[in-house]
């Protein structure tokens, strides 16, 4: 199957305007939506649209009314003018666990046959407000992109600031490298790696032991490193935009 699991560990590096570290541990699932009902039928902790220990919604992601996430894809893939045939679409997120989820970041890897053509970075933040950056891909090795940050996420980041991309095709090893700048220099980097598992209900099994109560500790995590940083001094930027979901397509 392409399917797999990714176990691995995710840094925040923040440098200024106060320095703060975290780091925890986590895993992902890299799944292909062509398998997605299959997983759904092998994997008896697993389901697709319903309740589980693990599952996967798809209202959890896309226009986040439940609808079909390929269809998404390719219907924006078309309306940005990107001409490549995409066949077949993987997302990288974190699980539902017992029904619950907050995914900071989901990238949708998007192949013609064996090649990577396109990324969608989608994003959210913790107001249930997300925002999809889509770039097209020029070569299917390291992968650098750049583009203007155009949505609200951390309350103590500036506006004007720029996302800086760098990742591998999944394979083996998970690599994502995200540094944030502005005209001064590097604001914050965080990195998402892992090591490939097999989709399975073993290994699932083994995750839910190592990484207990995983999804509760990302959004209570995001919290607390908030209050970390407020107390060092970092200044609260309130947001004047609320959206719901929004799409830019990135040139660079």
């Amino acid at each position: 199957m392409n399917s797999c699991i990714y176990n691995g560990e995710v840094t925040h590096t923040r440098f200024k305007p106060v320095r703060h570290f975290l780091k925890y541990k986590t895993f992902s699932l890299l799944i292909d939506l062509d398998e997605i009902n299959q997983l759904d039928r092998s994997i008896n902790i697993f389901s697709h649209n319903k309740f589980n220990i693990f599952s996967f919604y798809d209202k959890d992601h896309g226009e986040r009314d439940g609808s079909n996430l390929k269809d998404w894809v390719l219907t924006n893939i078309k309306k940005f003018n990107i001409e490549v045939k995409i066949n077949r679409i993987k997302i990288l997120c974190y699980p539902r666990i017992f029904g619950y989820v907050f995914n900071p970041l989901s990238i949708f890897y998007c192949y013609e046959e064996n090649e990577l053509k396109a990324i969608f970075y989608e994003v959210k933040n913790t107001f249930n407000e997300q925002h999809t950056y889509i770039f097209k891909i020029k070569g299917n090795e390291e992968i650098s992109q750049k583009c203007k940050k155009k949505f609200y996420v951390s309350p103590f980041m500036d506006m004007e600031t720029y996302y800086n991309f760098k990742l591998f095709n999944p394979s083996e090893k998970l690599s994502v490298f995200i540094k944030q700048t502005d005209t001064a220099g590097t604001i914050l980097t965080a990195t998402q790696t892992g090591e490939k598992k097999e989709f399975s209900s073993k290994q699932l099994i083994k995750n839910f032991f190592k990484y207990p109560f995983m999804t509760i500790k990302i959004i209570t995590s995001i919290h607390y490193e908030a209050l970390l940083l407020w107390k060092k001094g970092a200044i609260y930027r309130k947001r004047d935009i609320k959206i719901k979901n929004n799409l830019s397509y990135e040139e660079y």
